[in-house]
């Protein structure tokens, strides 16, 4: 466990059990940065998964390139006082029927929906992404004057075990 994890390992995933917004970064075939915004929920593993149609241009990035990374940020507090989980992942679509009925089951519970609508002619896809690095934003204050801010890398276990204590 890093020196700092037992303080931001707990605040980051607060923010990941809570904040249901995810922003996802992704690299066009043509080299552009690709931002979108995904309704996003985390599994006790820290996989993140989201549902966007296969056609939609960070779908296709994914595809191309399946290399990201992912802000959540807390917005919902005042100025100054907003913190964020940055992380670098690698993402795959899901095609498996049991992958896909769990994770609908994770997201919105038993709605009976078929997993053949996220799969072949279906027009959305499952996507989970795979932490391969995860940091969270932090101050320098000196004498009640904002210096600067800065990430601090967590331990992905550490992170794990926070997340798994909030039920």
């Amino acid at each position: 466990m890093k020196r700092t994890d037992h303080i931001y390992a707990p605040k980051a995933a607060a923010i990941l059990h809570g904040i249901k917004y995810a922003t996802l970064a992704t690299v066009t075939p043509g080299g552009l940065p690709w931002n979108s915004p995904v309704y996003a929920v985390v599994d006790e593993a820290l996989h993140i998964y989201w549902i966007s149609d296969k056609e939609g241009q960070h779908s296709r990035n994914v595809r191309h390139n399946g290399e990201v990374f992912i802000v959540v940020y807390d917005s919902t507090v005042p100025e100054g006082q907003g913190e964020g989980v940055y992380i670098q992942a690698k993402v795959r679509e899901l095609s498996d029927p049991e992958e896909i009925r769990r994770v609908r089951m994770l997201k919105k519970g038993d709605i009976g929906e078929s997993p053949s609508l996220f799969q072949d002619n279906g027009v959305r896809r499952i996507y989970e992404a795979s932490l391969l690095h995860i940091w969270m934003n932090a101050d320098e204050v000196e004498d009640g004057v904002f210096i600067r801010d800065y990430r601090i890398e967590l331990a992905i276990d550490a992170l794990q075990d926070a997340f798994r204590r909030l039920g």
